[in-house]
């Protein structure tokens, strides 16, 4: 018995084939672990340069919006920029909107053409218009109804008819070197949109004095920047294939 175990021990420890096994097992662990951290690597840099994306965006959004409003400023037109940099906000009175009507008052109409002509401007600057998904004309009113009867519509629609008809006029009355309309984003869609939201979208959590509802009732010029889409993702991943350029 013990001459049998003392061969079978120097039988396994002279085999070459046992050497090289092992070898083998080593060398694909090593390389596992090297394809795992190139791997790990690679996603961080994308993950880096998507970050690196949307901060460029959210920046241009900011350059855009300040310099908007310092523009307008200088023209003499009050406008406000709310929401963490991402809404400019034109309160009722600088548009004329009177009390229960959604046409913009005739000697206002200077001052509306003037807005859409300094977005223009701003938006067209240099590339900062692919940075931009959307572009939202929001209507927006208090909290106090309003009776159907005087319009057949209540604050919704009144909402949305102000920011259509800012709109229309921005599209009817602008120079068509500078017109709206015609601004595309990165996916061939329109940048600008309409929409009303009646007093679902309150700025002031009470509504209770002039002020409070007057605050409330305005037009908000929301811009909302692009972000990485499912296709885009899959594609960053792709690249990180084997064999990939």
């Amino acid at each position: 018995m013990r001459v049998s175990k003392r061969t079978q021990m120097n039988v396994d420890e002279d085999n070459p084939y046992w050497m090289s096994f092992s070898d083998v097992m080593s060398a694909l662990l090593i390389i596992f672990i090297l394809a795992a951290v190139i791997l790990i690597v690679q996603l961080m840099e994308l993950e880096e340069n998507a970050l690196n994306e949307l901060n460029r965006a959210d920046l241009v959004r900011r350059e855009i919006l300040n310099e908007a409003k310092e523009q307008l400023e200088l023209r003499g037109i009050r406008v406000t920029v709310s929401q963490n940099d991402t809404v400019l906000s034109i309160p009722n009175d600088t548009l004329g909107f009177g009390t229960a009507e959604y046409l913009i008052g005739e000697s206002f109409v200077p001052i509306a053409l003037q807005i859409g002509e300094v977005l223009s401007q701003v938006i067209r600057e240099d590339d900062r218009i692919d940075y931009l998904d959307t572009v939202f004309v929001e209507g927006h009113t208090d909290i106090r109804r309003l009776s159907r009867s005087s319009m057949n519509m209540d604050n919704w629609g009144l909402s949305a008819f102000r920011a259509i008809s800012l709109w229309q006029l921005w599209e009817e009355s602008l120079p068509e070197e500078i017109t709206l309309n015609s601004l595309m984003n990165l996916d061939d869609q329109l940048l600008f949109s309409v929409s009303g939201y009646g007093p679902s979208r309150p700025v002031t959590e009470a509504q209770v004095t002039e002020e409070q509802f007057r605050e409330n009732r305005r037009i908000d010029i929301r811009f909302t920047i692009r972000r990485p889409d499912r296709e885009q993702i899959e594609s960053l991943f792709r690249r990180t294939e084997p064999g990939a350029q």
